[in-house]
């Protein structure tokens, strides 16, 4: 079955969230611990996160 161009545009989105999160990655090691601390703090407080998007799409 051909995707719609709506699947296509999101799967583009998870592209560039993947970039977006291979530069964290990268220059993750430039801070000190407690900034390393205080940005996974963050991360993991952000909203969506990953599981809430996996559970959505997931759940139809």
């Amino acid at each position: 079955m051909p995707l719609t161009g709506e699947a296509i545009r999101m799967m583009n989105y998870v592209d560039d969230i993947s970039t977006t999160l291979r530069r964290v990655l990268a220059l993750s090691s430039t801070l000190s611990p407690e900034e390393r601390k205080r940005v996974s703090t963050y991360l993991r407080a952000s909203t969506p996160n990953v599981d809430q998007v996996l559970t959505a799409l997931e759940s139809k």
